[in-house]
């Protein structure tokens, strides 16, 4: 154990350790917050499919860079610097966010039933992204592209402090907000058809909770990559309504379970030299079946 702590207090001497620590807290207490709506309102899918188009806008986004390099002006080459400095998050978060409307928006249709457009646009953008990435690629090592970006393997430790302080930014307003509309979006989980007849515009809290979802996704993809987030935001909202039922206690309890699940999964993936993203599925898992003992213990009861 103690050789255990000397390696960790070596490790956190380093700027990209505090800064993937930072970054994986901010990200794991955002996902919670939305998680439990998400969850409620039987729209946990759209995180996935949103996670798949934002790996197919990355793969956009790296073509763009390469054309753009390949123009070879001063002008083209500091625009392809940019847009790989901040991690795609100029094209990937408006493309992503278009999405999520499209979404919420398609879901709608009555000839479109909300999984299948969820299924449509999520594996569409999976396939193209793919293809992008192999027809374009950035690198010569594309499957080593493609498994950093799917499973967020190692780019949780290559951040600079500009991305914490945009991650710190983004995570901000998505916390502000959910405070701000708590009752809002309250009323819309729980009773969307009398929240409708009361006179409030159910379809813009609907829509705003999309475009939150969108954002946190796209700052949760450094830190488990695309195939992953999910498991952010379901698995901290099943674990604390295993034990409690009051919607303010689930949320609560979600955010501590997401933040207490990334601290040890990174930990643990600086310890273990294991890949971060997974390590920290792993953790909601563990503690999901915790939860999920106590559940029955208490029925027992």
């Amino acid at each position: 154990m103690s050789e255990q702590l000397s390696t960790l207090r070596y490790y956190l001497e380093f700027d990209f350790v505090r800064y993937a620590i930072i970054v994986g807290l901010l990200i794991s207490l955002c996902a919670s917050l939305l998680g439990v709506t998400l969850v409620l309102k039987r729209f946990s899918f759209i995180g996935d499919g949103l996670s798949h188009v934002a790996f197919g806008a990355i793969a956009v986004s790296s073509v763009l860079t390469f054309g753009l390099r390949a123009i070879g002006s001063e002008a083209t080459g500091r625009l392809a610097e940019v847009l790989s400095e901040n991690n795609h998050t100029v094209i990937v978060l408006p493309l992503t966010v278009l999405a999520a409307v499209l979404l919420l928006r398609t879901g709608q249709n009555t000839k479109i039933k909300g999984d299948a457009a969820v299924a449509m646009i999520s594996v569409g953008s999976l396939a193209i992204g793919y293809l992008l990435m192999n027809r374009f690629p950035s690198s010569s090592n594309i499957s080593g592209d493609v498994c950093s970006t799917l499973f967020g393997s190692t780019s949780i430790l290559t951040l600079k402090g500009s991305d914490v302080v945009v991650c710190s930014v983004m995570a901000a307003i998505v916390i502000v907000t959910f405070v701000v509309f708590y009752n809002k979006i309250f009323a819309v989980t729980f009773d969307e058809s009398f929240t409708r007849a009361s006179g409030v515009n159910a379809g813009l809290y609907n829509l705003m909770i999309a475009i939150i979802t969108a954002v946190i996704i796209v700052i949760s993809m450094n830190l488990v990559g695309s195939l992953l987030i999910s498991a952010l935001i379901i698995f901290p909202s099943l674990s604390a309504m295993r034990i409690l039922r009051s919607f303010r206690g689930v949320v609560i309890c979600s955010a501590v379970i997401s933040v207490f699940c990334a601290g040890v999964g990174i930990i643990l993936s600086i310890l273990y030299s294991t890949p971060v993203g997974s390590t920290i599925v792993a953790a909601d898992i563990a503690v999901f079946l915790i939860f999920s003992f106590l559940s029955l213990f208490r029925k027992g009861r």
